[in-house]
């Protein structure tokens, strides 16, 4: 049973798509002028960047009605949660990427839509995209000038609606059953497992943080749902009601699916060859049950292994007091942050199968990340035209 919404609204939000994104698709479709648009796009990459001249009438008049943050959004939370993320946007990283895309794929809706335009092998692809719009959404100023976040939130309106007006069109997609694709509610899903349970994932860890930074940190995502097109009453404003509605979204909508074990499987071969050898074979399944909810981690199949299920959990221990020592030992504050820079290195290297990194993380993060020795920037390579 849903809760803090009413539960047919929820209900309703399977069958909204975006409307002023897809009636854009819709006109570029029909019109032929999808890779047109595309090519342009592609350079479209700041927020004070002028609109391109090329595009068509219904891009720019899409780009320009959705360039502006809600009047709501106080610059200070945005900032402090730009702090927070300073300090511990590695672990952030850590829990984005052994928990949330496993939630994700709990979401058996969500898991048809990934293997139907994906494919059940291409984890890589979802990981990068995912990487990268959490990178611009945490740079400094991400929705003034500076930024960059804004053409990545209009882009991926655009995407989304793309991946909706082909589906329905390919016959694969039954929309009387299960709602339009990537549909409103599937949103509202996405934008909990990257923020409230990004950061229970991180408290799972042993990683400390405030009830302050958490509602920092949920803040910028309800910011950014609004700016993706969720409609205002679908997304609590206070995070506990935020977990109260996410728990309720586990236990209706999340459940084991054929496509969603496949697709972590996929990712948990992935990541494995982030440590070659036999090993340290089950150490990453074993992250993952840390991470998330049990009753997940057993409808995505993820492996158990006693052994270093044990290890895992005396790491998390040895977190919390190096956590507790943080302040007055520059040795734990070294150990803590090495951890996660070498697992976002590590991603950055391998998330993409030998293609060209897609993970560009904004200047200011790089700088103040490596200012204080933390920074994986040396791993990460400029993007291409057709990256962005």
């Amino acid at each position: 049973m849903v809760t803090v919404v009413d539960a047919a609204a929820f209900e309703a939000l399977k069958f909204q798509g975006d409307p002023l994104a897809d009636a854009v698709v819709a006109d570029l479709v029909a019109t032929g002028r999808v890779g047109v648009v595309n090519e342009v796009l592609a350079h479209f990459r700041a927020n004070d960047q002028p609109i391109p001249e090329l595009l068509p009438d219904s891009v720019r008049e899409f780009l320009v009605a959705t360039d502006d943050p809600p009047a709501w959004v106080d610059q200070d939370r945005v900032a402090r949660a730009y702090e927070f993320f300073v300090d511990d946007g590695v672990h952030v990283a850590s829990v984005l990427t052994f928990g949330a895309m496993v939630n994700c794929y709990a979401h058996a809706r969500a898991s048809r839509v990934l293997t139907l335009t994906h494919g059940l092998n291409q984890p890589h692809r979802r990981l990068s995209e995912t990487s990268q719009f959490v990178m611009d959404m945490m740079g400094r100023d991400a929705f003034g000038s500076g930024g960059s976040f804004v053409p990545t939130i209009q882009k991926t309106r655009l995407i989304h609606a793309a991946v909706r007006h082909f589906l329905i069109s390919s016959g694969k997609w039954d929309v009387a059953v299960d709602g339009v694709p990537v549909c409103q509610q599937d949103m509202v899903g996405a934008l909990f497992i990257f923020s409230v349970q990004v950061i229970e994932g991180m408290r799972r860890m042993g990683i400390s943080v405030t009830e302050q930074e958490a509602e920092d940190y949920y803040y910028v995502w309800r910011a950014a749902g609004a700016m993706l097109g969720i409609p205002a009453d679908a997304v609590p404003e206070s995070i506990q009601d935020a977990r109260e509605l996410s728990a309720a979204m586990v236990e209706s909508v999340y459940g084991p699916s054929s496509e969603g074990v496949a697709l972590t499987r996929h990712l948990l071969d992935l990541y494995e060859k982030l440590f070659p050898g036999k090993l340290f074979d089950g150490i990453v399944a074993a992250m993952i049950r840390q991470v998330v909810n049990p009753e997940v981690a057993d409808w995505m199949e993820v492996p158990k292994s006693r052994g270093w299920n044990g290890v895992v959990r005396a790491g998390t221990r040895l977190v919390r007091a190096l956590e507790r020592a943080e302040d007055n030992s520059t040795l734990a504050t070294t150990i803590l942050d090495r951890a996660g820079t070498i697992l976002l290195g590590g991603s950055v290297r391998n998330l993409t199968n030998g293609q060209s990194t897609t993970l560009t993380i904004p200047s200011d993060l790089r700088e103040r990340w490596e200012a204080e020795g933390r920074s994986p920037a040396s791993t990460t390579a400029e993007p291409t035209a057709t990256q962005r």
